[in-house]
């Protein structure tokens, strides 16, 4: 299996153990060294805009950003291409107190040798999603 075809792969795994809430399945997705950048660039949920270094990161990612909701992660087209698997993906997570994030995002995967996803970096507007739960 060529690296495109292995992030394509570990990109749909990655949805479904978003969406079953299997927090150790989806860790076992990524190389010891990863990096997820979700969103990509500075926010609140990543001040340095450096991304989630390391599977301990990406753990302490999960626990504060995947955990307290439950997400229907929608792959809607996959383009892989390289070592890379880019997919438009609409997420929908249901936070307590009845709260619902809803948005479309562009999310690349990068594989490694061994198939895992040495990088994950999803692109979508922090700042408009904020907007939008504040208004509800």
């Amino acid at each position: 299996m060529g690296n495109a075809q292995a992030a394509l792969a570990a990109s749909r795994l990655s949805g479904k153990y978003v969406e079953q809430g299997d927090k150790e399945a989806w860790l076992a997705l990524f190389s010891d060294l990863a990096v997820v950048q979700d969103p990509v660039g500075k926010s609140p949920l990543d001040p340095r805009g450096e991304g989630h270094r390391g599977k301990e990161a990406i753990a302490g990612f999960w626990d504060l950003i995947i955990a307290p909701g439950k997400i229907e992660f929608t792959i809607l087209s996959s383009f892989p291409a390289g070592d890379e698997c880019a997919n438009l993906v609409y997420l929908v997570n249901n936070l307590p107190d009845n709260l619902k994030m809803e948005m479309n995002m562009v999310v690349v995967y990068k594989a490694d040798n061994d198939g895992k996803i040495s990088s994950l970096k999803a692109y979508w507007d922090f700042d408009a999603v904020q907007e939008k739960l504040m208004s509800s």
